[in-house]
């Protein structure tokens, strides 16, 4: 149901807006929530579920591969690749929402041929489990917890998140600074997302613009797969580590009918308010990206990384 919905949409022209706020939301089991697809696939992340991936690196004995490892007593499929280098962070990715790990196997792969990196699947997402009750910003970072303690050993990481991921990257940083040194946000949902789109798009529209609205704050209110109620709050600090904030440069909001242009200017207020997260962040603009920064231009994202697993590794 909810693909053939997507597929009528597409036809009056509202195709990639939509896709942003159900991404960027939670995204509603959309198996087509980008339409970039990744040549490298599951092997491009570190290979398929077989015998090589379950070896173990000789390095703490840290899993590599595609992996599905019990985190409080559920299953969460995770991918490593890369080698652990002395001195650096371990780069951890986290995709938006309806999207599962294997989105981001292209630049896992670029970025694992000088660091070790790892994805996953949160509850709901993907190969891991459903979650077994409604999920909050903080029951899903004890994930990630999890997660981190069984594929980065006792070294930091850096989180770099992409929309509804990002924005849990964000929200998990300011607990974590003992672990989490560097964050990068690619056109992260905004910490004010609920009241963006309550905005921007009133009880009075018309229009497609309305069920757009609906279904998206139903999603932030916990109706997608993760179950995950996403609220809106303040920015908190996550002290001086270095934040690499990057919106998308091409204005596919506009497409939405008379309320793209205020999306668009609501959306780039929200990147903003995430510069809140340290003295060290920064804001730039992948000029020739729509929401997906890491598939449209990757060199953009796999540059910013890179940048700031560097930095973190400097201290």
């Amino acid at each position: 149901m909810e693909d053939i919905v997507f597929r009528s949409i597409r036809s009056n022209g509202t195709a990639t807006a939509l896709v942003w706020l159900c991404c960027t939301a939670a995204g509603a089991g959309l198996v087509g929530c980008s339409d970039s697809s990744d040549d490298d696939g599951t092997d491009a992340a570190g290979g398929g579920a077989s015998a090589a991936a379950q070896e173990r690196t000789a390095d703490e004995n840290l899993l590599t591969g595609i992996e599905k490892i019990d985190v409080g007593g559920q299953s969460v499929n995770v991918s490593c690749s890369g080698s652990p280098a002395e001195g650096r962070p371990v780069i951890v990715l986290l995709s938006g929402g309806g999207d599962d790990l294997t989105k981001l196997a292209g630049i896992q792969k670029t970025l694992s041929a000088g660091d070790r990196v790892c994805s996953y699947d949160r509850l709901g997402q993907g190969a891991s489990d459903k979650p077994e009750g409604p999920q909050t910003i903080e029951s899903t970072g004890k994930v990630l917890t999890g997660v981190i303690e069984q594929v980065a050993g006792d070294r930091p990481v850096v989180l770099a998140g992409h929309s509804l991921g990002g924005l849990i990257s964000a929200r998990y940083a300011p607990d974590h600074t003992d672990r989490v040194k560097g964050l990068v946000l690619m056109d992260a949902t905004s910490p004010t997302q609920n009241a963006d789109l309550a905005r921007e798009i009133p009880d009075s529209a018309t229009g497609p613009a309305v069920e757009l609205r609906d279904e998206t704050l139903a999603i932030l209110g916990g109706k997608g797969p993760e179950k995950l109620t996403v609220t809106d709050g303040e920015v908190r600090s996550a002290g001086d580590i270095p934040v690499e904030v990057i919106r998308h440069g091409k204005e596919y909001l506009a497409t939405v009918p008379e309320y793209g242009p205020g999306l668009e200017r609501a959306w780039l207020g929200g990147q903003r308010k995430w510069l809140a997260l340290s003295e060290r962040s920064e804001l730039s603009t992948a000029e020739n990206s729509e929401h997906y920064i890491y598939a449209d231009e990757p060199e953009v994202a796999v540059r910013a990384i890179r940048k700031v697993a560097d930095q973190a590794a400097r201290g």
